[in-house]
C-alpha cells in the first residue's frame, strides 16, 4: 500500500492523492485491522485533537458554581461557546468518504483480475483431468492384459501339474505292487518253511531265531497265519472239487499248526523277556516288548500278564488289607475306626495305581487298555475280598443282639463301606480307567445288600425300639425296688418320674431316624425309591412315637385310675366313732395328695406328649417332606399317616383329661364337704358385724385350684386348654350349685354366700371362658334372694327372667321360706314364668 508524498492527509486538504492498492497487499498475513489503519490514521488525529479541546471546554461548564439562591452562575464567554458548537463535530468525515469510496473501487478492480486468473487455472486443471483420466483408462486396459495372459499361464501350469501328479501317482503305484509282490514272493518263501512237515521248527529262516529282529519275525508270522486261516476258512466253506485244493487246504493245514506253535513260543520268550526287564524296570525293553507282544491278539495276554503279577494283587496284601480296616477280629469293629482304615486303605490303592499308570503310559501302546484292566481288577478281586469279611449280612428272622452291634452296625457299616468305595470309583476314574464303568462297577458290588436295604432299615429301628423300652423297663423296675413304699406311704409317687414320658427319649427316636434317612439317600440316588424308603422309614418314628406317647400316657392314667380308687377306699360313711373318722380322714387326705400328685403327673405327660409332637412334626418339614415331593401323593399320605398315628394318643389324652377332671371334682367335693359348716350361712342376727370374708371351705377350694390348676395352665395350650378350662368351669358350678342346695341361708349367710361366689368367679376369670364368667354372674343375682326382703322378691328377676328356675330353689333354702309363706307369695311369679 503507498501512502502519499504530501505527508497525512487533512481535511482541508481536498487536492492530496489517495492511497494506492496493490494485490501483493493481501498476501502472506494479510490483516483488515492493518489495512483499516493505513487508510485513517493520517486523518483521524486531527479529530483526536479536536475532541480533546471540546471535552476541556465541557468540562469548563460543568465547573461553574452555583448561587445561593439555587441559580447558576453563567459564565461570561458563555455566548461564544454557543456559537462554537454550530461547526461540524466530525469535519473529516468528506476526506474519509472520499478515501472509502476510491479504495472500494480499487478492491473491485483487484476482484475482477482475481476472477479471471482463477476462470484461466480451471480450464487449465480441466485439460490436464482429461488428459490424466485418458492415460489411466489405458493403463487399465494393459492390466486386464497382463491378468489374462496370467491366468493362461496358471491354468497351463496346472494342467502340467496334474499330468505330472498322474504320472507320480502311476509310477508310486507300480513301486507299491513291485514291493506288494517282492513281499508276497518272501511271504510264500516262508510259508512254504512252515508247510515242511508239523512240529518241525528247525529248518526256518535266521529271520525267526533272530532275537534282534523278533519283531519283525512276530509280524510276518501274524501275516502268515492270517493268510492260512483265511485260506483254510474259505476252503472248508466251499466243497473240494479237486484234489489239488485238498492238497493245499491239508497244505495250509500244517503251516497253521506250525506257525501256531512258533507263535506260541515267541509270545513265552517275550513274555519272559517282558518280566525279566520289569524287575530291573528297564522300560525302554518292557515297552519294546509290549509293541511287539501288541501284534498277538492285540496284546491282550501281555496286559493281563503284567497286571495279575501286580503285587497289590498278593494274598498276604489282601490279608493285610482286612487286618487294617477291621482291627482285632476278637472285638467288635467301630464304624468310624472302620471308615478311617477304609480310606488310608483306598487311598494306599489310588497311589499305587497311580504309580502304575506312569509305567503303564511309558510301557504300552495302547495304555487305557491297560488301566482298564487294573481297575477292573481291584474292583473286581481285591476290593470284594475285603467286603465279602467287612459286610456280613445278618439274619432277619434271629438278628444279632444288640449287645453284638444289632443290625444297626451292619447298617452303618454297610454305609461306610459303599461311601468310600464310591469315593475310590471316583478317585480312579480320575486317575485313568480307559472305557471301563467304575462306577458302575461299584453298584454291581452292593447290589446284594441295596435290593432288600429298606426291610433292614425297619428291622434295625424296631429293634432299637425294642431295647430302649426294656432299658426303661429296667430302669423303672430298679427305681421301684430301691424306692419301695416310702413314696406311696405318702400317696405322692403313684406317678415317679422315671415312668413319665421322655422328650429325650423321642428325640433319640428321631435321631436315629435322621439317621436312616441319610442312608436312604446314600443308596437312593432315584428320587421315587429314595421318597418310598423314606417314607417306610418315617412311618417307623410315626409308630414309635406314638406308641411310646400312648403308653406313657395310659401309665399316667393308671395313676389317676389308683388315685380314683384310694379316694372311694376311704370315703367316710356315717355314724363312725371319732378316732375311726380322724384315721379315714387322715388317709383320704393321703388320697387326695396322691390324686394331686397324679393329675400334675399327667399333665406333665400331655406337656411332654404335646412337645413329642411338635418335634416330629418339625422334623418332618424341616428334613422329610421335600423328599416326597417329586412323588405325587407322597406327601400327602405321609402327613395323613402322621395324623391317624397321633389319634391314638389323642384319645389317650382326652380320656385323662376327663379323669383329671374328674380328680379334681372329687377333691372340691371332699373339701367343701369337710370344710363347709352349717352356721356358715347362718350367721345370728345379734347385731354384731357381720363377717364380709369367704368361708374357709371357699379359701381352702380356691387355693386347692389355683395350686393343681398351675400345672394344667402350664401343660395344655391353645384350643386344647380352652375346651378343658370350659368343661372343668361348667362342673365347678354344677358342683357348687348341687353343694349350696344342701344349705339354708338367712340374710347374713346370704351375703357371705354371695362374698364365696364373688371369690369363685374372681377366680374362674382366669379361665378366660365367658360361658362360666357368666354363669357365675348369675349365681351372685340369685344369692340376692337371700338378702332382700319377701316382698322384694318378685321384682329380682324382672331384667334376667332365664334364672327364675334355679331361683325358685335357692327362695326355698331362706330360712324364712314357710315362716313368711313365700311359696304362696310367688305362686303367681313362678305360673307367669312358666
Amino acid at each position: 500500500m503507498k501512502k502519499s508524498k504530501d505527508g497525512p492527509l487533512r481535511s482541508s486538504a481536498v487536492d492530496s492523492q489517495p492511497l494506492a492498492l496493490d494485490i501483493n497487499d493481501f498476501k502472506g498475513d494479510f490483516s483488515f485491522d492493518a489495512l483499516f489503519g493505513g487508510l485513517v490514521n493520517e486523518l483521524l488525529p486531527s479529530f483526536q485533537d479536536d475532541e480533546t479541546d471540546s471535552l476541556e471546554g465541557h468540562s469548563n461548564i460543568g465547573g461553574n458554581d452555583a448561587l445561593p439562591n439555587g441559580h447558576s452562575r453563567i459564565p461570561p464567554d458563555a455566548g461564544k461557546f454557543a456559537q462554537g458548537l454550530s461547526s461540524p463535530l466530525f469535519p473529516e468525515v468528506d476526506a474519509l468518504l472520499s478515501l472509502f469510496k476510491n479504495s472500494s473501487m480499487q478492491l473491485i478492480d483487484l476482484q475482477k483480475q482475481i476472477d479471471g486468473k482463477l476462470y484461466n487455472l480451471k480450464k487449465e486443471v480441466a485439460a490436464q483431468d482429461l488428459k490424466h483420466r485418458k492415460t489411466l483408462g489405458e493403463l487399465e486396459k494393459g492390466v486386464d492384459g497382463l491378468f489374462d495372459s496370467f491366468a493362461r499361464l496358471d491354468s497351463r501350469i496346472s494342467s502340467v501339474g496334474q499330468t505330472a501328479a498322474k504320472i507320480g501317482d502311476h509310477l508310486q503305484s507300480a513301486d507299491a505292487q513291485r514291493d506288494t509282490a517282492s513281499q508276497t514272493i518272501e511271504l510264500i518263501k516262508y510259508l512254504m518253511e512252515f508247510n515242511s512237515s508239523p512240529g518241525d521248527l528247525m529248518e526256518l529262516s535266521a529271520l525267526f531265531s533272530d532275537d534282534k529282529r523278533v519283531a519283525e519275525a512276530a509280524s510276518i508270522a501274524q501275516k502268515l497265519r492270517s493268510f492260512a486261516e483265511e485260506d483254510i476258512g474259505r476252503q472248508g466253506v466251499t466243497v473240494p472239487s479237486a484234489v489239488g485244493n485238498t492238497t493245499a487246504s491239508r497244505g495250509l493245514e500244517i503251516a497253521v499248526a506250525n506257525l501256531q506253535e512258533y507263535c506260541n513260543e515267541l509270545e513265552n520268550r517275550l513274555l519272559s523277556r517282558f518280566d525279566a526287564a520289569s524287575q530291573r524296570r528297564e522300560l525302554s525293553t518292557m515297552s519294546e516288548c509290549a509293541k511287539i507282544l501288541s501284534k498277538f491278539n492285540r496284546g491282550t495276554s501281555a496286559m493281563q500278564h503284567y497286571v495279575g503279577l501286580r503285587p497289590m494283587f498278593d494274598v498276604e496284601v489282601m490279608n493285610a488289607d482286612t487286618r487294617l480296616v477291621l482291627g482285632d477280629q476278637d472285638s467288635l469293629p467301630i464304624p468310624s475306626n472302620v471308615s478311617r482304615g477304609l480310606s488310608s486303605l483306598y487311598k494306599e490303592i489310588t497311589d499305587t495305581v497311580r504309580k502304575e499308570a506312569a509305567i503303564i503310559t511309558a510301557v504300552f501302546p495302547s495304555p487305557n487298555d491297560v488301566m482298564s484292566i487294573l481297575v477292573q481288577r481291584v474292583m473286581e478281586d481285591r476290593v470284594p475280598n475285603l467286603l465279602e469279611k467287612l459286610l456280613m449280612k445278618p439274619s432277619l428272622v434271629n438278628p444279632p443282639p444288640m449287645e453284638d452291634g444289632g443290625l444297626l452296625l451292619y447298617l452303618r457299616m454297610l454305609a461306610v463301606a459303599y461311601e468310600k468305595t464310591q469315593e475310590l470309583a471316583r478317585d480312579l476314574h480320575g486317575v485313568g480307567c480307559g472305557d471301563l464303568d467304575v462306577e458302575g462297577l461299584t453298584e454291581s458290588l452292593f447290589l446284594d445288600h441295596k435290593d432288600i436295604y429298606i426291610e433292614y432299615e425297619q428291622a434295625s429301628l424296631r429293634q432299637l425300639y425294642k431295647a430302649k423300652m426294656e432299658e426303661l423297663h429296667a430302669v423303672s423296675q430298679q427305681s421301684s425296688e430301691s424306692t419301695g413304699t416310702i413314696g406311696r406311704s405318702k400317696g405322692a409317687s403313684i406317678a415317679s418320674s422315671h415312668q413319665q414320658i421322655s422328650v429325650t427319649v423321642v428325640t433319640e427316636f428321631v435321631r436315629w431316624n435322621e439317621e436312616a434317612i441319610s442312608r436312604c439317600t446314600l443308596f437312593s440316588p432315584q428320587p421315587a425309591i429314595l421318597a418310598a424308603n423314606v417314607k417306610a422309614v418315617f412311618t417307623c418314628l410315626l409308630e414309635q412315637v406314638s406308641q411310646y406317647i400312648t403308653e406313657g400316657l395310659e401309665r399316667a392314667r393308671d395313676s389317676l385310675t389308683e388315685a380314683a380308687a384310694l379316694r372311694e377306699k376311704f370315703v367316710l360313711g356315717t355314724n363312725l366313732s371319732r378316732r375311726v373318722a380322724a384315721a379315714a380322714a387322715s388317709a383320704a387326705e393321703a388320697a387326695a395328695a396322691a390324686g394331686e400328685s397324679s393329675f400334675r403327673s399327667f399333665m406333665v405327660a400331655v406337656q411332654r406328649c404335646g412337645s413329642s409332637v411338635a418335634i416330629v412334626q418339625q422334623y418332618f418339614a424341616n428334613s422329610i417332606s421335600r423328599l416326597l415331593l417329586p412323588v405325587d401323593g407322597a406327601h400327602a399320605a405321609s402327613c395323613e399317616e402322621m395324623t391317624t398315628a397321633m389319634s391314638s394318643a389323642e384319645g389317650a389324652a382326652y380320656k385323662g383329661l376327663q379323669q383329671c377332671i374328674e380328680t379334681v371334682m372329687a377333691e372340691v367335693e371332699r373339701l367343701l364337704s369337710a370344710e363347709q359348716k352349717i352356721t356358715d350361712y347362718q350367721s345370728p342376727d345379734d347385731g354384731i358385724v357381720p363377717d364380709h370374708r369367704p368361708t374357709n371351705a371357699c379359701t381352702r377350694v380356691v387355693a386347692y385350684l389355683s395350686r393343681v390348676l398351675e400345672a394344667a395352665f402350664t401343660a395344655l395350650e391353645g384350643p386344647n386348654k380352652q375346651a378343658f378350662l370350659t368343661e372343668l368351669g361348667n362342673r365347678l358350678h354344677k358342683g357348687l350349685l348341687n353343694h349350696w342346695l344342701k344349705f339354708t341361708f338367712n340374710p347374713s349367710g346370704g351375703l357371705r354366700l354371695k362374698r364365696d361366689i364373688t371369690e369363685y368367679g374372681e377366680f374362674l376369670r382366669s379361665f378366660n371362658a365367658p360361658s362360666i364368667d357368666e354363669k357365675f354372674e348369675l349365681l351372685g343375682i340369685m344369692a340376692n334372694v337371700f338378702i332382700v326382703a319377701p316382698e322384694s322378691l318378685s321384682s329380682l328377676f324382672e331384667g334376667t327372667p332365664s334364672i327364675r328356675k334355679d331361683a325358685q330353689r335357692f327362695i326355698q333354702l331362706r330360712d324364712d321360706y314357710k315362716s313368711a309363706r313365700l311359696a304362696s307369695r310367688l305362686s303367681s311369679l313362678w305360673q307367669g314364668s312358666s
